[in-house]
C-alpha cells in the first residue's frame, strides 16, 4: 500500500482529528450528486421524450411519407409499389398506401371535423394496435355497416363508444357537391378506440379501410399517398432524396423528421441549455471541493509540517489531498448516479410525474435509462473536479515544516 494512501485513509478514519466525514466534506459530496442526478435525469428525460414521441409518431404514420403536390391523387398501388421496390427494396421493410381526406363526423350529440385515414388493413398500421383501449382493431369484413375507429379524445366529444354509429359527409372527387356530384353521406360503426397519448392525433384522425374511404371520398382505386417504413432510419435522408429524384411531380417526398420538424426542433432546443447548467453545477461542486481542501490544509497544517520534517516528498503531500479528492468526488458521483437511477426505475415502472398530453405529446414525463449520459456526466465531473484539487493540493506542498510546526 502507498505511503500517501496509506496516511489519507488514517486521517479520513481519524475520530480523534476528524470524523469518517467532516460536515464541509458532506455538504460537497451532497453538491456533487445533486449535480450529477439534475444533469443525468434531465438528459434522461429529453432521450425518453425524444424516442417516446418518434415511435408514436413513426407507429401512426411511417419514417418517409409520400404525398402528392396540390393534394392530388396518386396512381394505385400495382404502378407504384413494384417501381420503387426496383431500386429501394433492400432499405425498405413496408411499403402501404393510404387514402386520407378531411370529412366531417357527427353523432348524435356532436358533429366535429375530423382526418379519415383509410389503410389496408392490420399490417398497415401494426403500431396503431398497441394503442387500442376499447373494443378491437377491425377494419376488414363483410357487413352491410362498414367499421371506423376512432381516437379516445375524438370518442369522448363525440359521446360515442364502441358499437355505437356514426355518420360521415364528405366531398366526392375534391368537388363542390351539385346535382351530378353529389357528397358522400354514410354510416359507419365504431369497432375501436385507441388513444395514442397525443391529442393531436386522438383528437383529428378517424381510421377505416382503404376501400371505405376510397369510395367516401369518389377516389376509384386511386390513393392519397404512400407510408414507407425503413430497415434502417440512417439512411432516411438519402432515400427519401433518392425517392424524390425516382417518381418526380407530382410526387412528393417528406421524412417524418420534415413533416414534424416542430417538434423535433423543439426536442432538440431542451438539450441546448445542458452544457450550460453541467457547467454551473461542476462549478458550484469544484468551489466546494477547493473549499474543503483548503480547510483540509489549515487543519493538517501541523501535520503537513511532522511530515516533512521527516523527509515527506513533495509528491507525497500532493497525492494525499489528491486521494482525498478523489474519496469526496467518487462518493458523490456514486451516490449522484444511484439516485438518478433510482428515480429514473420509480418513474418508469410507476409514472410518478404525469403530463398534459395537449401540451406536451405524452400524458407521463418518459425516461430513458442510457449507460452514455451517467458515464459521460461522470467523467466530465471526476475531471473537472481533480483538475480543481490540485491547487489546495500545491499550497500543502509549499507549507514549511518550522512554519508548520510554530503554527500549530
Amino acid at each position: 500500500m502507498q505511503l500517501s494512501y496509506f496516511l489519507t485513509k488514517k486521517y479520513l478514519m481519524s475520530k480523534k482529528d476528524s470524523r469518517f466525514i467532516s460536515a464541509i466534506s458532506l455538504i460537497t459530496i451532497i453538491g456533487i450528486a445533486l449535480g450529477i442526478i439534475v444533469v443525468v435525469i434531465a438528459l434522461s428525460v429529453l432521450d425518453g421524450f425524444e424516442k417516446v414521441v418518434s415511435e408514436k409518431i413513426v407507429g401512426m404514420n411511417s419514417h418517409i411519407k409520400i404525398t402528392s403536390f396540390g393534394n392530388r391523387n396518386l396512381p394505385p398501388p400495382e404502378q407504384v409499389i413494384p417501381y420503387i421496390n426496383q431500386k429501394y427494396e433492400l432499405n425498405i421493410a413496408a411499403i402501404e398506401p393510404f387514402a386520407s381526406k378531411l370529412a366531417i363526423i357527427k353523432s348524435r350529440k356532436r358533429t366535429e371535423g375530423i382526418t379519415i385515414n383509410g389503410i389496408r388493413g392490420e399490417e398497415s398500421a401494426s403500431e396503431l394496435k398497441t394503442f387500442m383501449t376499447e373494443g378491437n382493431f377491425n377494419l376488414s369484413g363483410s357487413d352491410s355497416v362498414p367499421k371506423i375507429i376512432l381516437g379516445k379524445k375524438l370518442a369522448e366529444k363525440l359521446f360515442v363508444q364502441t358499437g355505437d354509429n356514426v355518420t360521415i359527409f364528405a366531398l366526392k372527387k375534391d368537388e363542390i357537391p351539385s346535382i351530378a356530384n353529389p357528397p358522400s353521406i354514410i354510416q359507419l360503426k365504431i369497432t375501436g378506440i385507441y388513444e395514442s397519448g397525443m391529442a393531436e392525433y386522438d383528437d383529428l384522425n378517424a381510421y377505416v379501410n382503404i376501400s371505405v374511404a376510397q369510395s367516401i371520398f369518389g377516389m376509384g382505386s386511386t390513393v392519397s399517398g404512400y407510408h414507407i417504413k425503413l430497415k434502417d432510419v440512417l439512411h432516411i435522408k438519402n432515400t427519401a432524396e433518392g425517392l424524390q429524384d425516382l417518381l418526380g411531380y407530382p410526387f412528393y417526398v417528406r421524412t417524418i423528421f420534415q413533416i414534424h420538424q416542430n417538434i423535433f426542433t423543439w426536442l432538440e432546443l431542451q438539450k441546448e441549455p445542458i452544457p450550460i447548467i453541467l457547467g454551473l453545477i461542476i462549478f458550484v461542486a469544484v468551489f466546494n471541493i477547493v473549499g474543503t481542501l483548503l480547510m483540509i490544509v489549515l487543519e493538517r497544517t501541523n501535520s503537513i509540517g511532522i511530515l516533512k520534517s521527516l523527509g515527506a516528498s513533495r509528491l507525497l503531500i500532493m497525492k494525499m489531498f489528491l486521494y482525498h479528492s478523489i474519496f469526496i468526488t467518487a462518493i458523490g458521483v456514486l451516490l449522484g448516479n444511484l439516485l438518478a437511477l433510482i428515480f429514473s426505475w420509480v418513474q418508469i415502472n410507476f409514472n410518478i410525474i404525469t403530463l398534459p398530453g395537449k401540451i406536451y405529446f405524452v400524458s407521463e414525463v418518459p425516461i430513458q435509462i442510457s449507460p452514455d449520459n451517467y458515464l459521460l456526466v461522470s467523467i466530465v465531473t471526476i475531471i473537472i473536479s481533480l483538475s480543481a484539487s490540485l491547487l489546495p493540493a500545491l499550497i500543502a506542498t509549499k507549507i514549511k515544516p518550522i512554519s508548520a510546526i510554530k503554527f500549530s
